[in-house]
């Protein structure tokens, strides 16, 4: 089974660009505090690094 990682959206989105907002909402994530499970991908990596300080990124089990 691949590795996975848990997504979770910490900050809001308000003074963030329209880019990074699409971003956020391309790894499925809508309010505070929601979590997603993906697969740990260098894509869903990328994403998570270009809105690392509105995201926190763990290993899921």
């Amino acid at each position: 089974m691949a590795k996975q990682i848990k997504i979770t959206l910490t900050k809001g989105l308000v003074h963030t660009t329209a880019r990074q907002k699409e971003n956020v909402k391309s790894l499925g994530l809508h309010k505070i505090g929601q979590s997603v499970i993906r697969e740990d991908t260098p894509v869903y990596r990328g994403m998570a690094n270009k809105v690392r300080h509105l995201v926190t990124v763990e290993e899921a089990d």
